[in-house]
């Protein structure tokens, strides 16, 4: 829902300036909106897109001044006032983090976010305007998932029940068939998140996180998270099929049977059977984070949830 920015711009004095021209450009170079300064000072920019959001103010025989921040959607934004100094001959230099930066900030708070402090939550944006991912932190993001010691006792346990099981039995008993069960649950891990969490993300300029929605009618929410096995959002910030997460799980599979034992490997049609499965599972995955797991997560940034 739009939302709508105001603010004051006064001199060194404190006096007010009136025709300071304002414009706001958002970071997904959406439209920009601009707006003149009253005799009060004052400026109203209405019908703004929510997100971050940065002010530039220009007047010929001042410095050109900037704020920057977050709308939330349907807000009434009250940007603090803003002086503007007498121009000089020396020239200003405003630096201002770029996108990448902010991604790095916003993915660092990511990393801190574990189920009951345990369980990696990695790949799931509480922020819904969160920044696009570079491609190299799609794959630091893949890389502190893979690495990470509950993954490699979540690998243990899926080995051990196969063994119970006489899974791939192929592989035999004791200890080495343990080991190769090990081993072979740990590839199949490992290239479904590098080939759906951060290669074709990368190639394919999609972003592999799920982004949490938290608002709005829980028929609206369901939909939305059993939309989101099949769709993402791009690098661009718009939907789209969720080609990556697809073809991740498809390359996977046919990965899985380089290093099955001959007699336990998957036909073509069994894998396609078995990314249909997975597309149920994330499903039901992003139904849990929607309604359950955001309320077991600990270390999650303070984001105001969002209707998309």
């Amino acid at each position: 829902m739009p939302g709508s920015i105001t603010g004051t711009i006064v001199d060194p004095t404190g006096a007010t300036v009136a025709g300071a021209r304002v414009r706001i450009s958002h970071r997904d170079q959406s439209a920009e909106q601009e707006a003149l300064s009253g005799d009060d000072g004052q400026y109203s920019l209405p019908n703004v897109t929510p997100g971050p959001f940065q002010l530039t103010i220009t007047l010929v025989g001042f410095t050109t001044q900037a704020s920057s921040g977050i709308l939330r959607s349907g807000e009434n934004y009250t940007v603090p006032q803003i002086a503007m100094p007498l121009a000089t001959a020396v020239t200003e230099v405003r630096v201002v983090p770029s996108r990448v930066e902010v991604a790095e900030d916003q993915i660092k708070a990511q990393e801190k976010q574990r189920v009951l402090g345990v369980v990696p939550n990695f790949y799931v944006s509480y922020d819904h305007h969160a920044v696009p991912l570079a491609p190299k932190q799609k794959f630091e993001l893949a890389w502190k998932t893979t690495v990470d010691p509950v993954s490699f006792g979540v690998t243990g346990a899926i080995a051990g029940i196969q063994q119970a099981q006489n899974d791939f039995s192929g592989y035999g008993q004791g200890a080495q068939g343990y080991g190769k069960r090990f081993g072979a649950s740990y590839a199949n891990f490992l290239a479904s998140t590098y080939i759906g969490g951060a290669i074709l993300p990368s190639l394919l300029k999609q972003d592999p996180r799920y982004f949490y929605k938290g608002a709005g009618s829980k028929r609206s929410r369901v939909l939305y998270a059993i939309a989101n096995s099949v769709i993402c959002k791009g690098d661009n910030g718009h939907w789209q099929a969720n080609y990556s997460s697809i073809l991740g799980s498809l390359a996977a599979g046919g990965i899985s049977n380089l290093y099955y034992p001959a007699k336990n490997r998957d036909g073509a049609e069994l894998t396609f059977e078995n990314t249909l499965i997975g597309i149920s599972e994330s499903a039901a995955v992003n139904l849990l984070q929607e309604f359950f797991i955001r309320k077991l997560t600990r270390n999650i940034p303070n984001y105001e949830p969002v209707s998309p």
